[in-house]
């Protein structure tokens, strides 16, 4: 038999971002609409979906070798396995997320210490109960299967809820009052699946992969034409992640310029390539960045 990495993914809010971020690593996943085991274009990988509460639990229990879900649900679960990597992405951006602490707008919940003996409603549970013994606060955690932001005043006098940008708190009159914690995206593992030699090669090398495509997504490649007299004037605009690549043309006069820049910069440094003398300037998107 062929060896087998069996690696969860995240099912709901982040398997979309995730399977994008594995096609830009240069995997092909494919998902029937009903299936729980997608199709992946390496043999050598078995891929489950399962939900990143309960992803810690499958690695402990060596049902899967390793998974991506979230620092939160791993600490919820108390669960005994291995942090390989940070990966910061999420459902909407490159960034982590937030569990906090939200009330009613103009309520009389101000902070932490006015819900003694009050009701809170999250999916947290565990880290909620802590946050609140920390601050030496006795409320009542009650556990919520979901629309959380719903359930102030009339089921909870407040909640803990996971947030990327505060949208829909504040769409529900909803003010935060405090970060319980702050979380994002890691690949974890069992301690069998690093002790086997082929196995954690495999891990590194996605990871390797994974990495390189996230970094990609901020940046973007710049070519272009510059006679040699206007060159300095020309590298003088580039903040370049090393020395830019510098080939001559068939045309001795001119050099072609080749670099990686933050794309959040292009819209202004392209007019001042071209006033600088660069010409033929093309942008083109990366997949990945591996230093």
């Amino acid at each position: 038999m062929p060896n087998k990495l069996k690696l969860g993914l995240p099912k709901g809010s982040l398997q979309g971002s995730t399977f994008e971020l594995f096609e830009k690593a240069g995997y092909k996943i494919k998902l029937s609409s009903r299936s729980y085991f997608p199709v992946i274009d390496d043999e050598e990988i078995e891929v489950m979906l399962i939900r990143a509460q309960e992803m810690a639990r499958y690695v402990e229990s060596k049902v899967i070798d390793c998974g991506l879900t979230g620092t939160d649900w791993t600490l919820e679960s108390g669960c005994k396995v291995e942090k390989i990597k940070d990966l910061v992405y999420a459902k909407q951006g490159l960034r982590k997320v937030r569990w906090v602490l939200a009330a009613p707008k103009g309520s009389a919940i101000k902070s932490v210490k006015d819900l003694e003996g009050k009701r809170v409603a999250t999916e947290l549970v565990n880290i909620s109960e802590q946050y609140f013994k920390k601050n030496g606060v006795k409320a009542t955690v009650e556990f919520s299967w979901g629309a959380t932001e719903a359930k102030c005043p009339e089921l909870a006098d407040a909640i803990i809820e996971l947030t990327e940008t505060g949208n829909s708190l504040r769409a529900n009159n909803l003010e935060i009052l405090d970060t319980v914690l702050e979380s994002n995206t890691i690949f974890i593992a069992n301690k069998d699946a690093l002790s086997d030699k082929w196995k954690k090669e495999k891990i590194g090398n996605i990871l390797l992969l994974l990495e390189g495509a996230l970094v990609a997504q901020t940046l973007v490649g710049l070519k272009m034409n510059v006679q040699k007299g206007k060159l300095d004037k020309v590298l003088c605009c580039l903040p370049a992640l090393k020395n830019p690549t510098i080939a001559e043309l068939s045309d001795k006069n001119w050099v072609d310029v080749d670099t990686i820049i933050e794309e959040k910069t292009a819209r202004d440094l392209i007019p001042r390539l071209k006033a600088a003398g660069a010409e033929g300037i093309v942008e083109y998107p990366l997949n990945k960045v591996i230093y």
